[in-house]
């Protein structure tokens, strides 16, 4: 899907088709082209409207690129990354958005799941200050919501790391090592987006490109220390999620030798009476403790219980249990 808005005289207007003259800066018009999951059809905008440098185009059609900027003859071309929540599955996941900044018009080429964009979509013709302050003011708004979106999913993304740690204390559940290293591989991946996205608005707000103005740095300077907060917050998580493998392995750890403790001590209080009871069991003479043949049996007995009650007494003034 291709929207296109134009903004002249005042007004914002959704426009069916784009006119090439609304793109020479003395036409005064400010247009914005959004390409939602673009067919190879609608993609050609790209290269034969506006003719933007071929590698540029290629990064924009494919799949999946990491964030940068570079500056291109006449626009620049910007990647960052948004953020969407897969409540079902328990998980984040971004996307790429590829920007298009020219003098006055900016283009924007994303997969359809941007909700930034498609609020913004919504409001451009009622709201006509969205174009009238211009494509970089534009690619400011834009980010600032895309980077907004972060907060709620990362904090739930803490609620989850929160729930893990009071369940590994509580169970020694091997499917807590899957969750763990599933949150930590989604911590390393939000990282990964999270780190050069941060040095991309960086760039912006130090004003390493003309067309950025120094009103507009100041701007992308707080969506820089929003970025900042929330890659710390990344590695602060990857930290604790580090922790967490490490404690629910020291539980399991403990809760094994517990067990084999237990074991142990069953198997060496029986191995005396078995000893005896073997040792008594031969059919061969043995000698007799006094009194007559029903009472060797109780002295038998009596000779396990009293060493088995010896070897606890003597483990118990040890400490082993």
């Amino acid at each position: 899907m291709v929207s296109v808005f134009v903004h002249r005289n005042g007004r914002t207007e959704q426009v069916t088709s784009l006119d090439r003259t609304w793109l020479n800066p003395a036409a005064g018009a400010m247009v914005w082209v959004d390409l939602a999951a673009p067919s190879i059809p609608e993609s050609l905008v790209l290269s034969d409207t506006f003719a933007f440098h071929p590698l540029s185009v290629e990064d924009a059609i494919s799949k999946l690129q990491y964030p940068k900027v570079e500056a291109y003859d006449g626009y620049l071309y910007v990647i960052l990354h948004g953020i969407e929540s897969k409540t079902a599955e328990h998980r984040v996941a971004t996307h790429d958005i590829d920007f298009f900044v020219g003098p006055n018009y900016l283009v924007t080429v994303h997969d359809g799941d941007s909700r930034s964009i498609a609020g913004l979509r919504e409001q451009a013709t009622r709201n006509t200050k969205i174009l009238s302050e211009g494509p970089v003011a534009l690619l400011h708004r834009i980010v600032d919501r895309m980077v907004d979106h972060y907060r709620p999913e990362m904090d739930e993304l803490d609620d989850r790391l929160d729930a893990l740690e009071d369940e590994i204390f509580k169970t020694a559940d091997p499917k807590l090592i899957r969750q763990l290293l599933e949150e930590k591989r989604q911590v390393a991946s939000l990282r990964r987006i999270v780190t050069p996205q941060r040095d991309v608005i960086a760039r912006l707000a130090r004003r390493d490109f003309v067309d950025v103005s120094t009103e507009m740095s100041f701007r992308f300077r707080d969506v820089y220390d929003h970025l900042v907060r929330i890659a710390d917050d990344a590695l602060i998580f990857q930290d604790r999620i580090t922790g967490m493998l490490d404690a629910h392995l020291s539980n399991v750890s403990f809760r094994l030798n517990e067990v084999m403790k237990a074991l142990t001590l069953v198997t060496v209080l029986f191995m005396p009476p078995t000893l005896i009871a073997g040792v008594w069991g031969m059919n061969v003479p043995l000698p007799h403790f006094p009194g007559g043949d029903g009472a060797q049996f109780w002295w038998v007995v009596g000779a396990m219980v009293a060493i088995v009650g010896g070897m606890v007494a003597v483990f118990r003034g040890r400490r082993w249990i």
